[in-house]
């Protein structure tokens, strides 16, 4: 067992993990932050896509242990709960999901996407989601809604939604 603590959506969170413990897994299971998705397990789906630091990762691909001393956020902590992000608002305006099972993934990309770049052309964004995969909707509603929020909203609330 391993002691780790770090933030998770704007939590301290602590205590001992088995070293072979997934922040995928331990989002889900020891947090119950269940909108972190496994997918493929080999980091390819990206539907467990979460931030670490404010940066983009497959947390099916970290181990809780690298997740030490830094800032997760997850589906869940982009928004207050009860309410919308502005992405999430655009995915389910433009119709950017159906099953949904790739959408908490899709929208966490997407806000890294936006927090580094608040006005992505189409081929940007194509290129920024490229690693998510989704089987239902051909994508072009979750381009719709990436675009949507990346023209209505100023560049300095895109990174501030919480």
């Amino acid at each position: 067992m391993v002691k780790i603590e770090f933030e998770v959506n704007g939590r301290q969170r602590s205590g001992d993990v088995e070293s072979r413990l997934t922040l995928a897994d331990y989002l889900r299971e020891v947090c119950g932050l269940t909108g972190t998705h496994l997918g493929c397990e080999h980091g390819v789906c990206g539907a467990c896509t979460v931030l670490l630091d404010g940066e983009a990762v497959r947390s099916c691909l970290l181990f809780a242990v690298q997740a030490e001393g830094s800032s997760v956020t997850t589906i869940e902590g982009l928004s207050n709960p009860g309410e919308l992000s502005h992405i999430q608002e655009a995915f389910r305006a433009h119709h950017g999901l159906q099953c949904g099972f790739c959408t908490p993934g899709f929208i966490v990309t997407a806000h890294a996407l936006l927090s580094k770049n608040p006005s992505p052309t189409d081929e940007e964004i194509l290129d920024g989601l490229s690693g998510n995969l989704c089987r239902c909707t051909g994508y072009q509603g979750i381009v719709h809604a990436v675009r949507s929020v990346a023209v209505q909203e100023p560049s300095s609330s895109v990174g501030e939604e919480r």
